[in-house]
């Protein structure tokens, strides 16, 4: 059956890259004009007019977006139930887009998903445009606004009468203000979820005008913030939201503490919370202490919390299953805060922990308390060694999911991993100079089920004499260390601020080419260890008939010189001109 579609296919999906979307004429109002032309084409029985509108629109869902464009192109009918079926749409919201907004939506006129995004260096559409989207698509629910600066509040206040179902409002990088920002909050009365980043036109200092939940006080579910200078202004609408889930908070200026307090306590539906880069204490922690039903807390680089502020979370908090801390290794946070989340939160699934220094001592605890723990992982810590995974390896008995990064980890640790955890089926491992390649293959061999991804680090290369020995080179050295590391640096400098964007690949072996004839400088092993220590293996001690004469001297370099600048002849002008003290380069 396989085959039979594909031979039916019609011949214009070969050759999609040089098909465009049918655009109607300006004067035309109705859009199923552009398909007169691929009407009159078809000849014969058009089996697919037996499909009905609705089977025809479910296998468009099915299909990618550039699939679906390719398909409205077959003909009128197709134009249009695809038009109909479209209920999310992204469009470029430069200002050019105004002009086309009426056919535009009278073909997808079935939209409630929309996004507008504009790039930093254009003009985005302006009131204008936005009012006239907002007529034409009065069924939106869920509304995103990337970079439009040009949109202001009296415009948001227009689209906002005029999309009262709105259950999702997103905006980035917009100059729109507090008044626009109230204005959706008072008329959209279904709003769920609210996400706000660098609103530009929100005024900072004592002046600002506060944003208060309006209309959307028992609809709002979810807020988060981002990168806002005064995001204290959002104060009255994260109190008043009385049914809020989650809370997410990320590089607000501000102290954060006391609006932690209100919120907690006109508040108690709170299962989610974010954190990060926060000037939050322990005191607001101990508010969202008192959030009974929080299941998710994330604590990222907020270094005024430490182990009391968790431990009073842990307390209070026993329905959490997910924490992920990020202690930016200020070492406020360390045993004692995760004793405590063992002891009291059993059903703790999910344990992220970043640069914080936990021991066998706290890590036992948890995998002995915690039977549900799932998934874990370790990053930057200095005290995770082989010891702690062989406890963990030992004791958590339902981890399926385990990631070590920057830790002093040996093969020792991961060899524990073999007759540990029953439930794994993924260890990652990444940044742990201990854990060779040989270690991880073991793994893999010992354990055929368990998914073993290792980001090994390559060992620094030996001295340069063991190089010339293994590929052949034993020449003398041409000039004296320092001017050789002077000249070898400045050309690659100059090749790699020219050449990096063009060819990496070709840029990077002919920059071995170099370094060869250099014999090996210091700089050079630095720049490329890693790239040689792959090439050296496969070269043979043969030396090649390239000539090149820097300063008046002669050298020779090996096989795999000469097959590489084979490869790359074709710049052979460019590089001699480049390296302006070569006098022949001759192939």
């Amino acid at each position: 059956m396989g085959q039979a579609a594909s031979a039916s296919r019609p011949r214009f999906l070969k050759s999609a890259a040089v098909i465009s979307p049918p655009v109607a004429e300006p004067g035309s109002e109705n859009p199923d004009e552009v398909g007169d032309d691929l009407d009159e084409s078809v000849t014969g029985n058009d089996y697919t007019l037996n499909i009905p509108d609705e089977c025809l629109a479910c296998i468009f869902h099915s299909l990618s977006s550039g699939d679906r464009k390719r398909a409205s192109l077959v003909c009128r009918r197709w134009l249009r139930v695809e038009g109909q079926s479209r209920h999310r749409l992204s469009l470029n919201a430069q200002t050019e887009l105004a002009s086309v907004v009426p056919r535009l939506f009278l073909r997808f006129d079935a939209v409630t998903k929309l996004a507008l995004k504009c790039d930093r260096r254009s003009v985005s559409i302006g009131d204008d445009a936005l009012i006239l989207i907002s007529l034409k698509c009065r069924n939106l629910t869920r509304f995103k606004l990337r970079a439009c600066r040009e949109l202001t509040d009296d415009g948001m206040s227009i689209f906002a009468k005029n999309c009262r179902n709105l259950q999702k409002f997103s905006c980035g990088s917009c100059s729109f203000g507090a008044k626009g920002m109230n204005s959706l909050l008072e008329n959209c009365g279904l709003l769920e979820e609210l996400s706000v980043k660098r609103l530009r036109g929100i005024t900072d200092g004592a002046a600002a005008e506060s944003i208060g939940p309006g209309k959307a006080a028992d609809s709002l579910r979810v807020i988060c913030l981002k990168d806002l200078y005064n995001g204290q202004c959002f104060g009255p609408l994260i109190i008043g939201a009385k049914n809020l889930r989650s809370l997410k908070l990320f590089r607000c200026s501000g102290d954060w503490d006391k609006m932690l307090e209100v919120v907690a306590d006109r508040t108690d539906g709170l299962v989610e919370i974010h954190l990060e880069r926060l000037q939050v204490s322990d005191l607001g922690l101990s508010a969202i202490a008192k959030c009974a039903n929080l299941e998710i807390l994330h604590l990222v680089k907020t270094p005024e919390c430490t182990n009391l502020g968790l431990m009073a979370i842990a307390e209070k908090c026993r329905s959490l299953r997910k924490l992920h801390i990020d202690g930016w290794k200020t070492n406020r946070i360390s045993d004692q805060g995760l004793i405590a989340v063992a002891t009291y939160c059993p059903n703790l699934q999910e344990l992220v922990l970043i640069g914080v220094n936990p021991t066998h001592l706290s890590l036992e605890k948890l995998a002995t308390n915690c039977q549900n723990l799932e998934r874990l992982a370790l990053c930057g810590s200095e005290t995770v060694g082989d010891a702690e995974i062989s406890c963990i390896a030992a004791k958590c008995i339902a981890l399926r999911k385990l990631c070590i990064k920057s830790c002093p980890v040996s093969d020792h640790g991961i060899e524990a991993l073999a007759g540990g955890c029953p439930n794994l089926v993924k260890v990652k491992v990444k940044k742990c100079r201990g854990v060779t390649s040989e270690g991880a293959d073991w793994l893999r061999a010992s354990r055929v089920s368990l998914a073993v991804n290792l980001d090994a680090i390559e060992p620094e290369l030996p001295d340069a004499g063991i190089i010339e020995q293994e590929i052949g080179a034993a020449d003398t050295p041409l000039m004296g260390g320092r001017n050789r590391d002077a000249l070898l640096f400045s050309v690659l400098e100059c090749l790699y601020g020219t050449i990096i964007g063009m060819f990496k690949i070709e840029f990077a072996l002919f920059a071995a080419d170099i370094l060869h004839g250099f014999q090996y400088s210091v700089v050079g092993r630095i720049l490329f260890r890693q790239h040689l220590a792959c090439k050296i293996r496969s070269v043979k001690n043969n030396s090649c008939p390239l000539n090149v004469v820097p300063n008046g001297e002669t050298w020779k370099t090996s096989r795999i010189n000469f097959y590489l600048l084979c490869m790359l002849r074709k710049r052979k002008t460019w590089y001699t001109k480049l390296l302006g003290n070569a006098k022949e380069i001759s192939l």
